[in-house]
């Protein structure tokens, strides 16, 4: 598994919508929710994601770190 570091929010947000999840607007979290999934990802409004965050976010996605990093790098 590569290791991730603290990527910022903007860019993290835009790989979880190209694997179809729509952005919410909260308050100091942006909440993310996909057709067909239970799972809501929440992020909070900060300039970068932390690493041990985004990790959980990647799994609650149902997606693994290499196909969550190729949808980042699109």
């Amino acid at each position: 598994m590569p290791r991730l570091s603290d990527l910022p929010t903007r860019k993290v947000v835009k790989a979880f919508e190209r694997d179809g999840w729509v952005l919410r607007q909260g308050g100091k979290h942006m909440v993310m929710t996909k057709a067909g999934c239970k799972a809501r990802l929440v992020i909070p409004r900060h300039r970068t994601v932390k690493q041990g965050l985004l990790v959980r976010q990647i799994r609650n996605a149902g997606l693994t770190v290499d196909e969550f990093l190729d949808l980042y790098n699109q």
